[in-house]
């Protein structure tokens, strides 16, 4: 079910889009939100909503995902948020069936799109430091990353939509040594990861797709972009630990990844584009972009346990050294094609002060530093039952647009 807490996130500025059913429409199918009145979309077409906009499918909004709406052109998907804006300020809604708006807690959220490629940068310099300087003692950062953000592809079939509880997960990781004796080695053990970690970041989604072979500038991503979607890349960072030397993320990784149900549009997000802040940049001419184009979001990941909600970090998008539109520009670089629906993350989102950290990794130093919780507890990693929370916010509130929610909670790992 949908949260009514997050209303002011989606005022009439906002027009996000997603994918819901409901006990009167049993079908998963495109659906708008404003304020907590969620519209079906394949309702309001036949009603004649959006009679006129020429080029439109008459079955773009009954369908199970997004995908058919989020690859046609950007005009068509501005004329619809701009038909629904148009009604519902005029509340011209109130004259069509009843049916095809519920409130937001009769709904269920589904996945928005259908993914069949992730990929999962390092946009945020400040996190890449602060890993490195708590797993290798050193804050000197990659060579690449001067040039370029850092990627690695993701497992996309473990993309799940916010709300999906989330097992921890059993791999292979070092055991403690059996004795203190300075000789003991740990030994490589297949068992329940003991670090499960979070990571607080923003995922854009392709809409139009990027042929292979069409590199693209970072000022032309822009048309390529249907939206974005608050995201948690779980990660097991024992597991982690063991695999990364010489390829990198594998099963640490690939064990479950949330997104927020709703798609932030990029014309929902235009009022709030900004400079990048990060003094980060790229030698390599095919990134440069002549705006540093980003935009002003607020991010947020609270822990929800005991009965109470402790937050662990606030941080900012425009504080990244690499932008939503270079992580794009970087993807197709080498020829590689873009489908719609995937995904192109910023990795973690994280800022250079304690509080602005944006996983449990950085934020408790490895696990030598816990985090206390509202109710006195403590935190290195998460406890089976944990519940986080991800949050976002472009512009100031009141006057904003929000992302709502991105929620999973841990549950203990199955038997062995």
């Amino acid at each position: 079910m949908g949260s009514t807490e997050f209303a002011e996130h989606f005022s009439l500025r906002n027009i996000p889009f997603g994918i819901a059913s409901s006990q009167k429409h049993s079908s998963p199918q495109a659906v708008t939100r404003v304020d907590n009145n969620v519209m079906f979309l394949g309702d309001l077409m036949v009603s004649g909503l959006f009679h006129g906009i020429d080029g439109l499918p008459d079955t773009v909004f009954h369908q199970d995902t997004l995908n058919a709406f989020a690859a046609l052109e950007c005009s068509l998907q501005r004329a619809v948020r701009e038909r629904i804006q148009e009604a519902v300020g005029a509340n011209e809604l109130a004259s069509y069936p009843a049916e095809s708006q519920e409130h937001i807690d009769a709904v269920s959220m589904h996945l928005p799109v259908q993914v069949r490629d992730f990929v999962d940068c390092s946009c945020s310099g400040n996190h890449v430091r602060n890993a490195g300087r708590i797993i290798n003692n050193s804050v000197q950062l990659p060579p690449i990353f001067f040039n370029a953000p850092l990627a690695y592809q993701g497992r996309a079939g473990s993309i799940v939509v916010s709300g999906t509880d989330i097992e921890r997960p059993k791999g292979l990781r070092y055991s403690a040594p059996a004795s203190s004796e300075p000789s003991a080695r740990p030994t490589v053990v297949f068992a329940a990861s003991e670090r499960v970690d979070y990571e607080l970041e923003l995922a854009a989604i392709i809409g139009k797709p990027i042929p292979m072979r069409n590199p693209l500038k970072p000022q032309e991503v822009d048309d390529h972009i249907f939206g974005f979607v608050v995201m948690n890349d779980w990660s097991a960072r024992d597991i982690q630990g063991l695999e990364m030397p010489p390829l990198g993320p594998f099963n640490g990784k690939s064990f479950a990844t949330s997104i927020s149900p709703w798609v932030i549009t990029a014309d929902a997000l235009r009022p709030f584009r900004v400079e990048k802040t990060s003094s980060g940049g790229s030698t390599a001419g095919y990134l440069h972009d002549p705006e540093s184009s980003t935009f002003e979001i607020t991010m947020q990941v609270d822990i929800m346990a005991a009965g109470g909600k402790t937050t662990l970090g606030s941080s900012q998008i425009q504080d990244l050294d690499w932008t939503p539109r270079q992580m794009i520009a970087h993807s197709v670089s080498s020829g590689s094609a873009l489908r719609t629906g995937d995904i192109v993350s910023t990795g973690t989102v994280s800022g250079s002060e304690e509080g602005s950290h944006g996983c449990l990794l950085e934020a408790t130093e490895g696990g030598m530093k816990p985090i206390s919780l509202h109710n006195g507890a403590n935190r290195t990693f998460l406890l089976d039952g944990d519940t986080v929370r991800m949050t976002a916010f472009a512009g100031g509130v009141g006057a904003g647009v929000g992302f709502g929610e991105c929620i999973g909670t841990l549950l203990p790992c199955p038997r062995l």
